[in-house]
């Protein structure tokens, strides 16, 4: 990916004109926090509809947020934005996020309030309303892409960029580094030899005298 500092710029302070994703990254920067649901749709967006480098969105978000945890943070951030190469991309639509997960609208117009104008219908996609002229390019930005050709256009760099990856090398991979779980819903290493996989739980602790 290249680096494209306006529009990074335009990600990390909510000024992207795609409202409920302006609401998440406006509220993180204020709260520290947001839900799971959230912290993988930001990281969607940033990485498919804007195709930034999940580096520098990451670094970005692990300032931002107050839980920060290393070993979590960055193997979700590879994850979310399709860098692992095995996980089927999860392209985030922030449009129907918005109205799936702010129905009422209210965390959206918390947030962003130069849309108090806009009516509940068009809210998250106000380019659609007959007064967005009055709203957009003038006290809020029109959106730097749009929502489905941006989405459409990663997919397609994705799996052509997927189609000439070496399957021996990707099963070696899989093979290596995934989990599964045994009859009894452990997570097991597939190469580990049967004995180690069903190997007895320790359970001295269960038996201290407290």
């Amino acid at each position: 990916m290249q680096p494209d500092p306006a529009r990074l710029r335009a990600w990390q302070s909510g000024e992207t004109g795609l409202p409920f994703l302006d609401a998440c990254m406006r509220s993180l920067r204020a709260t520290g926090w947001l839900n799971f649901r959230m912290r993988a749709m930001v990281v969607s967006v940033a990485s498919y509809h804007l195709w930034l480098d999940w580096r520098a969105t990451g670094q970005h978000l692990a300032r931002m947020f107050t839980d920060y945890e290393p070993g979590i943070h960055w193997s979700q951030m590879q994850m979310q934005s399709g860098t692992t190469g095995i996980n089927t991309p999860r392209i985030y639509n922030p449009v129907k996020q918005g109205r799936d997960q702010d129905p009422t609208g209210a965390f959206t117009r918390c947030w962003v309030p130069e849309l108090a104008e806009v009516p509940d219908r068009h809210l998250q996609s106000p380019w659609m309303w007959e007064g967005a002229g009055r709203v957009l390019g003038r006290i809020y930005p029109e959106p730097i892409v749009d929502v489905a050709d941006a989405a459409r256009a990663a997919r397609q760099k994705i799996f052509s960029m997927r189609g000439s990856v070496d399957k021996g090398e990707t099963r070696r991979v899989i093979n290596k580094h995934a989990s599964r779980k045994d009859s009894g819903g452990h997570f097991v290493n597939d190469r580990a030899p049967r004995k180690q996989r069903r190997k007895a739980v320790d359970d001295t602790q269960l038996k201290l005298d407290l």
